[in-house]
């Protein structure tokens, strides 16, 4: 680590500009977990305003989820690179500018346009924000703390999201386009004065062609993973998409064992808690994001709730995590992340399952609420555990990696569980969006969510069971030394 970044975190108490440095980039991350929500209550309003087909329309959605999930490794490489600085700045000055021009333009095309370079954007200021927290706090009980505080603004911003959208598409939809310019102009500027200069720290040239095919590869697998439960899964479209996409991320993998100086250092997927963190996280979110979008339609279409009471049913999950991370870091010091992992997704699971009682006549308090504590107490153990899980022992050269490896897992995951809910549920439901026809569906949907989530439950164990051996093979080893002495 450069000598200029050497803040102090030794010392209980942090200084203000270790707190101006967190929060500015925990923001940032806040924003771009915002605006992956904040425009879906606004959708109507924009078809009727714009008079965009309905297939335009969900690109509002995905354009965003595409550029921000196909683009995360090669974002989070270039912070290594380039400097993670340099690139959080440009990316942070990108969004506002491409919020700005979202909320202005009158054409459909340019506005699906604006959302692909937000969500770019956010490809690279997310794994370049966590790399820079990583690299300034020291680990153990100092990161873990910033972390836990960081994953406060990711884990809930999705959610404020949806209250915002609510209140904002009352006044005007192109405001919850504009809402972000300020906040994010705001960041930027704090962060030109607060964060201090990270000098690249990988020697050697570029990846490009590595970079290229990488780069080409994610985004085509999100298109393919988008654009399916529209299409098919098996039309000729989807299946050609999904090769194409496995030629090219096959060809990467070929160009990063023989490149000098490789975009994905291969070795790196060696490390057992960094691949659990990202195949965690991947079908932790999916679980999450299919859950949320069965939930959205429930309330609207079948219990008949406004979009701003569908956003505040949401609430009690964000208050939970907004409250809860903060103070979360003591207890994963004391009892490690693979097991505050585990109670994070026994707790979605629980959530989950208990979903499957509802009817046309559920009420919020017996039915939802118990659902929303539980994901807000599984948010609040998980998400932070796992993104220092993902960190921990990767050396500061590869910060950002470890952060885009994450993230990339997260989005493409979310993606992929959502693609898959989507599809399970119109299969059952014939397509129909009548009460009856919805609860049809809405049982097989929460059934997947829950397998979904089961499976997080058991990459989590796995977790735990190596816990376990390492602290079994550490009593074994202390009293040796001990004698030896």
């Amino acid at each position: 680590m450069s000598s200029s970044v050497q803040l102090s975190t030794s010392s209980t108490r942090w200084d203000a500009r270790l707190w101006g440095v967190l929060l500015t980039v925990s923001v940032v991350v806040g924003l771009d977990a915002l605006d992956v929500s904040m425009v879906a209550v606004a959708l109507p309003s924009i078809q009727a305003d714009i008079g965009l087909s309905t297939g335009a329309l969900q690109w509002i959605i995905s354009a965003y989820v595409l550029g921000y999930g196909g683009l995360l490794l090669l974002g989070g490489r270039t912070a290594d690179l380039l400097g993670r600085r340099r690139v959080f700045l440009v990316a942070v000055a990108v969004f506002a500018l491409a919020s700005l021009l979202g909320g202005l333009v009158d054409d459909g095309a340019l506005l699906i346009a604006t959302r692909f370079i937000k969500g770019l954007a956010a490809a690279f200021t997310a794994p370049a924000a966590l790399s820079i927290i990583t690299t300034t706090f020291h680990e153990g009980p100092a990161r873990n703390r910033a972390i836990s505080i960081f994953a406060v603004f990711g884990a809930s911003g999705y959610s404020a999201g949806l209250v915002f959208s609510g209140l904002l598409t009352e006044v005007g939809w192109r405001w919850t386009f504009l809402l972000p310019v300020p906040i994010a102009i705001a960041a930027l500027v704090a962060a030109i004065k607060l964060i201090p200069s990270y000098e690249p720290q990988t020697g050697g040239g570029y990846d490009f062609p590595g970079a290229i095919t990488g780069a080409a590869g994610s985004l085509l697998l999100v298109f393919a993973v988008v654009e399916a439960p529209e299409i098919g899964w098996v039309a000729p479209r989807t299946l050609i998409s999904f090769a194409l996409a496995l030629a090219l991320l096959a060809t990467f993998v070929f160009i990063e064992k023989r490149s000098k100086h490789p975009l994905l250092r291969l070795g790196i997927l060696r490390s057992g808690p960094l691949a659990r963190a990202n195949l965690g996280g991947a079908t932790f979110f999916g679980a999450y994001i299919g859950f949320q979008f069965v939930v959205m339609l429930y309330l609207q279409n079948v219990l008949h709730w406004s979009a701003l009471q569908t956003a505040l049913g949401f609430l009690p999950a964000a208050l939970i995590v907004a409250f809860g991370s903060p103070r979360i870091e003591p207890l994963i010091d004391r009892l490690g992340t693979p097991r505050t992992i585990l109670a994070g997704v026994v707790a979605h699971v629980i959530g989950y399952a208990l979903f499957l009682r509802i009817d046309e006549s559920s009420s919020y308090a017996g039915s939802v609420l118990p659902s929303m504590i539980l994901l807000g107490i599984g948010f609040m153990l998980a998400f932070s555990s796992l993104n220092i899980q993902a960190t921990n022992g990767i050396s500061d050269d590869e910060q950002g990696l470890a952060g885009g490896l994450l993230n990339t897992s997260i989005q493409v995951g979310g993606a992929i569980g959502l693609a898959v809910v989507t599809a399970v549920l119109t299969g059952n439901s014939g397509g129909a969006t009548g009460p009856a026809a919805l609860l049809n569906g809405l049982a097989p949907a929460l059934t997947v969510v829950t397998g979904i989530a089961v499976i997080s439950v058991l990459v989590a164990l796995s977790g735990v069971v190596g816990l376990r051996k390492a602290e079994a093979r550490s009593a074994i080893s202390e009293p040796e030394y001990a004698a030896a002495e």
